[in-house]
């Protein structure tokens, strides 16, 4: 019987190397942990996009991950070099040498020559090269000497053996190289697919990537499907012993964890002789002497302190003063700006002007704040006018230098649409069929392929063509096709930032982005500032300053008197067109049956008429029980505290998370867990996990199988499109503004209207 030998993957993609890889990150390393090997690298090209979910399943499956990256190196010896770090410095280095190669690309390429490898440049690392399959030994002893003056002592010749013809006569060769020049052989697989059955769908991304259907792809695709992780069984027919043990040895040398990574905030924005903590308390009481100037009310004061000891507590004091920095360079500059997110929860954030939603008409929400439990920095959006939004981003560049200032990435995923597009194109479907195809799903349909609308627009779905298609289309769903920038999410450091993590272009000019989305940094801590748009500010900001033109005096946001009688009549009759969020055909049926009263009403009326609530039959028991038409009930006793607010019936995202915790017995951390996969809304899958544990959880505890299943349905149709009560609250306000402009001074808000567009609607 064969002894398995033990053995680490030092060469292998991920679906982050778009269009090259076919398996997720998180397969792969599943994968390697259920074949028993010691370790795996994730080693995308010239790329760390992948490394944090790797990181994530890595530390969930006990398997030790290598952080490395790949690069195809131009120049008279071919070769691609695989880089793996050996500790922080090492990720560090790798890191900017990433940066480098993008940042003088053009979006989504790279190009590396020796010349870029400079001595000292990848300190830390160890490196693998893998010559090209036609290298002869003249070409092969040149690399051999160029890697000996850079990398002695810490270099292997890569070699994979991929059942082809000329294997043997390769390995022959390289064994003759690395005796010469005392270069040690490793195994590596070269992996592109965690499981032999993806090769169809990495012949599919093979031909999108070059552009030609795959009868004409040629020798662009794979002639076998070895480039899978393969059981240690095979690797031991297939590698000399020593070139597996070697493996383990290149593995030995990498101790890096991406948990090493420390995150520090700017630290400009204390000024001297101030702490990040005395200096926040101090613009927190100034702030909260403009909103209150006839004296701070008890409550507020002791809801400040008990922000202030929490922010300290959890030393987040530079988060939010980097938040406060931006919102009062944009007031300086007349830019009108609005907080939302948990920043509507906050006494501290209202006092600094980062929010305009005062926390005495909205203190339910106070739950919602910043916990030890979550132990991460409150998500605070920061919307400005649209037309000037572009000026604060580049007072943030210009502050911090692009050295230390980057946009979130955002990851694009397949969805049906371009899902049908792409592979169609691969398998050879005519161009008018796949346009009926696709045009019969809108760019929201994500989550499944439904066969029946396929059949709708002519598709013969019992033909072996379209069950092909069917069948690639649904593996395809959700995988990354290629980055993007996030509208406005800008991570902000202390230090170089492209040692944290890899900087390139983005498509837009004047724009970089991290090759790491929104999910990413949560994991990892990093800090966040959204510098979003909002075409309704701006057409608030020009409304208020024709007000004060007519009033003869600067009239503000907070200005406009609250829970105003007439502006709530004219929102009831749906007299809303032209004003933020309830203008829609939707929101205006809504309204009449609603019948908002107070700014509250408007909380639920901007969140009712979305996928959760509907998709979860929460609309009509809602409106039901506000019309006295069915009794207030509550599933239990216990849920009264998380459902009272809404008569029983869960609207928003928090609520989901409450009944989670109460009524299925989820931790806090699991909790947390829910919203983040109900907020993944763009990668489809992680939902499924939690099914039964809520079904089950509920059942448990007496809960009758009908909520548990409504409750489930909601969280669904949150990861269409979740909207948390703060986000609503945030919202609401900008609703009443408009509609109280709209009611009392009709002529500036018709000019204002028509002066900001385009507006997005």
């Amino acid at each position: 019987m064969l002894d398995l030998p033990d053995y680490a993957e030092l060469r292998c993609i991920s679906n982050f190397s778009f269009l090259e890889g076919a398996s997720w990150p998180q397969e792969l390393v599943e994968r390697a942990k259920q074949l028993g090997y010691s370790a795996i690298a994730i080693t995308d090209m010239c790329s760390m996009a992948g490394v944090v979910r790797a990181h994530v399943e890595a530390k969930a499956q006990g398997l030790k991950l290598l952080v490395g990256c790949q690069f195809a190196v131009t120049c008279d010896f071919p070769f691609t070099l695989v880089v793996l770090a050996c500790n922080l410095n090492g990720y560090g280095n790798l890191c900017q040498l990433i940066s480098k190669l993008r940042r003088r690309s053009e979006k989504g390429t790279y190009e590396m020559t020796p010349e870029d490898v400079m001595l000292g440049s990848l300190d830390d690392c160890v490196v693998i090269a893998c010559p090209a399959r036609h290298a002869l030994p003249p070409a092969l002893m040149r690399l051999g000497r160029w890697l000996l003056t850079h990398f002695t002592g810490r270099v292997w010749f890569g070699l994979d053996l991929l059942r082809r013809a000329d294997d043997e006569i390769r390995l022959l060769r390289m064994r003759e190289i690395s005796a010469e020049t005392e270069i040690p052989l490793v195994a590596v697989g070269n992996v592109t697919m965690h499981q032999r059955s993806r090769r169809a769908l990495l012949d599919v991304m093979t031909a999108t990537r070059i552009g030609k259907p795959l009868t004409e792809c040629g020798r662009a695709l794979d002639i076998n499907a070895e480039r899978h992780l393969r059981t240690r069984g095979r690797l031991a027919r297939t590698f000399p012993a020593d070139m597996l043990e070697q493996t383990l040895r290149v593995a030995e040398q990498c101790d890096f964890s991406l948990d090493e990574i420390g995150y520090q905030y700017p630290s400009e924005v204390v000024p001297e002789g101030e702490t990040a903590g005395s200096y926040l308390r101090k613009i927190t009481y100034e702030g909260a002497g403009r909103r209150w100037p006839e004296g701070i009310p008890a409550a507020i004061s002791e809801l400040i302190e008990r922000e202030l000891a929490l922010i300290e507590d959890l030393k987040y004091e530079h988060y939010f003063l980097t938040v406060a920095d931006i919102v009062m360079f944009a007031r300086r500059e007349g830019i009108l700006c609005q907080g939302r997110g948990s920043a509507a929860n906050s006494v501290v954030c209202y006092a600094c002007g980062i929010t305009e939603v005062d926390p005495a008409r909205m203190n339910v929400l106070f739950e919602r704040f910043i916990s030890k439990e979550r132990n991460e920095p409150p998500d605070i959006d920061v919307d400005f006018e649209h037309e000037r939004r572009e000026e604060v981003i580049q007072h943030i560049y210009k502050k911090y230098g692009r050295e230390r200032a980057a946009l979130t990435a955002v990851v694009i995923s397949y969805r049906v649409k371009s899902a049908l597009k792409d592979v169609g194109k691969a398998l050879g479907f005519e161009l008018p069929l796949l346009d009926k195809l696709s045009g019969n799903y809108g760019w929201w349909d994500s989550a499944e392929l439904d066969t029946t609308r396929l059949s709708e627009v002519g598709l013969d779905i019992n033909d072996l063509g379209a069950q092909q298609l069917i069948a690639l289309v649904r593996q395809i769903l959700s995988m990354p096709r290629h980055m993007s920038q996030h509208p406005g999410g800008f991570v902000l450091t202390q230090g170089p930032l492209a040692r944290l993590v890899p900087i390139e272009n983005a498509s837009m000019e004047d724009r970089t982005i991290i090759q790491w989305d929104k999910d990413d940094l949560d994991v990892l801590g990093l800090l966040k500032v959204d510098v979003l748009a909002l075409g309704m500010l701006t057409a608030v900001r020009k409304a208020l300053a024709g007000i004060s033109d007519a009033l003869g005096y600067p009239f503000s946001m907070q200005d406009v008197p609250p829970e105003d009688p007439a502006t709530y009549d004219m929102i009831c009759q749906a007299d809303t067109i032209g004003t933020f969020q309830i203008e829609s055909r939707a929101q205006r049926s809504m309204l009449p049956r609603l019948q908002p009263v107070c700014f509250y009403d408007l909380v639920i009326e901007v969140a009712i008429v979305r996928p959760g609530p509907i998709v979860g039959n929460m609309v009509h028991p809602y409106l039901r029980r506000r019309q006295g038409k069915e009794p207030v009930t509550y599933p239990s006793k216990a849920l009264e505290v998380a459902l009272g607010r809404t008569l029983g019936v869960p609207l928003f995202q928090e609520q989901v998370m409450q009944v989670a915790m109460i009524a299925a017995g989820y931790t806090g951390g699991e909790a947390d867990a829910l919203r983040r996969d109900m907020a993944a809304w763009k990668r489809k899958g992680g939902l499924k996990k939690h099914y039964e544990k809520i079904v089950n959880g509920m059942a448990a505890r007496g809960y009758e199988p009908r909520f548990a299943e409504d409750i489930f349905k909601q969280i669904e149709g949150f990861s269409e499109y979740g909207f948390p009560e703060s986000h609503a609250a945030s919202f609401a306000l900008i609703v009443y503004v408009s509609c109280w402009i709209k009611r009392h001074y009709p002529g500036q808000f018709l000019a204002a209207i028509i002066n900001s567009q385009p507006m997005g609607f």
